[in-house]
């Protein structure tokens, strides 16, 4: 069946652009993506590529914003089963940046999220979503006792990112346990602890 005569699924080919171009930046660093790369592996045309991403900052853009609506379906699940409302959003956030299966420690996104520290669209989209987060979830995660413990977790993600190592240490992991630990500890209305 030729590329004519196929039945066209867009969802399915754009899901597969955005895969296979995260796939690419794992290996080879975002700086690796090319537009020829991703049709390639994709086996469609660079105009077909096109079609969904007019070009590699719309694809890059694209990456990052499927990664955060998977990272909001991770950290959604993680709340519903937390029966502790208060801090649940930055029990979510600390697990899904240690452990979870889209946005952890070991996953496909490191590269296309230390991106983020230089390309200034990329850091807005993050802005973005972060702040849309805190809004949702003013009344459970909004002190500043929470913020220094999500802020934790990142200099910790970080640290792991740039150490160069395969896998998460146990010192590391102990770390999660203890940012987790201290979404326990209360606090007032201003955010400081009790």
């Amino acid at each position: 069946m030729n590329a004519y005569t196929r039945k066209k699924q867009p969802l399915l080919i754009r899901r597969a652009l955005l895969d296979c171009a995260a796939q690419v930046a794992m290996e080879r660093g975002v700086g690796g993506v090319t537009m020829q790369a991703v049709a390639d592996a994709v086996g469609v045309t660079k105009g077909g590529l096109f079609h969904h991403f007019p070009n590699k900052q719309a694809l890059i853009e694209g990456m990052f914003t499927d990664l955060l609506e998977r990272l909001d379906a991770e950290i959604d699940t993680t709340m519903a089963q937390d029966p502790h409302p208060c801090g649940s959003f930055t029990r979510a956030y600390v697990n899904s940046i240690f452990t979870g299966p889209s946005w952890g420690l070991q996953t496909l996104w490191s590269a296309l999220f230390m991106s983020a520290m230089t390309e200034p669209a990329l850091r807005q989209i993050w802005s973005n979503w972060i702040a849309a987060r805190m809004l949702r979830h003013r009344e459970t995660d909004n002190s500043l006792h929470l913020y220094i413990i999500r802020l934790a977790a990142d200099g910790a993600w970080l640290a792991f990112i740039t150490s160069g190592e395969a896998q998460a240490s146990s010192e590391l992991l102990d770390v999660q346990a203890r940012l987790l630990e201290q979404t326990a500890t209360p606090y007032d209305t201003d955010g400081q602890g009790v």
